[in-house]
């Protein structure tokens, strides 16, 4: 019988990771399970990051809650918190609201999102991370304001690449499904973005496997068509819920993975399980239920290293099934 298209895609996934682990024999470095702490609203940080510790899980994308000049993390309290528990910055999550957003059609808007991204650019790099990552257009507002936004957004990111390059942290741009926001929703149109901005420091996308799943083809064959192009990877089941509750072929993504050779250097895993729902920014306020958020994070991360483990041990007849 012939194989359906996505049948088609998941053997070639298959058989150029087999090519790459016949290139490289031996122990090769594990992918890098961070998590984005976002969503686990007000819950203080230290709750978190044992909680993280407790489940071998070594980095985390922040929270970039520097809302204000007084507002958010404090970079010194920061580090000690982290550092007592053995966990380093991944990254910083840039959250766009139609308050403040790089494409908005209002210029004191635009301007305040700018203002906004310097702050979390510098506490991203006060505490060692990599990547600050946002979307263009506002999450929860799928409606668009005109023709303009992309254009917009081209010359706001713009203003913020010398600033990007001067902290030596890297822009990375998140494609986000048609239900959340207005533009920018798979990684082609993201990497149009990039294109048009044409800055040295803006040139990597943070990709979303729960956006995917309607944004494109098929997740594993994208990973591979735009490789080191991605520099970080939220995670969550087709619930949008912990890894190992849905129908993700996990397998595939952590193949597609280690083929593009994202286990090494500062690439990261990030789980986001956040829940289904066109608009899942209240979240970042909701008062937290440890004993949920326990579970969430220990069914993902043992799910997570089960797979890893299981794929790089596997024969060739297991993983060609």
């Amino acid at each position: 019988m012939k194989p359906q298209k996505f049948q088609q895609h998941d053997r070639e996934v298959i058989q150029r990771f087999l090519a790459f682990r016949q290139a490289n024999p031996g122990d090769l470095p594990g992918l890098k399970l961070s998590w984005s702490n976002w969503g686990f609203g007000v819950e203080p940080l230290e709750v978190t990051a044992a909680r993280l510790q407790r489940n071998n899980i070594h980095y985390i994308e922040l929270h970039g809650n520097r809302y204000g000049p007084d507002l958010g993390y404090k970079t010194a309290e920061t580090k000690q918190i982290l550092d007592d528990h053995g966990i380093k910055v991944g990254g910083i999550c840039g959250m766009v609201s139609p308050e403040s957003e790089l494409s908005s059609n209002r210029p004191h808007i635009t301007q305040r999102s700018i203002d906004y991204f310097k702050r979390n650019i510098d506490l991203c790099a006060e505490l060692g991370g990599t990547y600050v990552l946002f979307t263009p257009g506002a999450v929860g507002r799928p409606t668009k304001y005109d023709d303009m936004e992309f254009f917009r957004a081209v010359q706001a990111i713009r203003y913020l690449g010398d600033y990007f390059q001067q902290a030596g942290v890297r822009c990375a741009i998140e494609p986000v499904r048609a239900a959340e926001v207005s533009f920018c929703h798979t990684f082609a149109e993201a990497k149009a973005l990039i294109d048009a901005v044409d800055h040295p420091a803006v040139q990597h996308i943070a990709g979303d496997v729960y956006h995917m799943l309607v944004g494109e083809e098929h997740i594993a064959k994208t990973i591979l068509d735009y490789g080191l192009m991605m520099c970080n990877l939220h995670l969550a089941d087709t619930n949008r819920g912990a890894l190992g509750t849905g129908g993700l072929d996990l397998d595939l993504v952590i193949m597609a993975l280690y083929t593009i050779g994202y286990n090494k250097g500062d690439y990261f895993c990030t789980p986001e399980p956040l829940g289904p729902g066109g608009d899942p920014y209240p979240a970042m306020w909701g008062a937290p239920d440890p004993a949920t958020l326990d579970e969430l994070v220990r069914q993902t991360a043992s799910t997570f290293y089960e797979r890893e483990a299981e794929i790089l041990k596997a024969s060739e007849a297991e993983l060609t099934r």
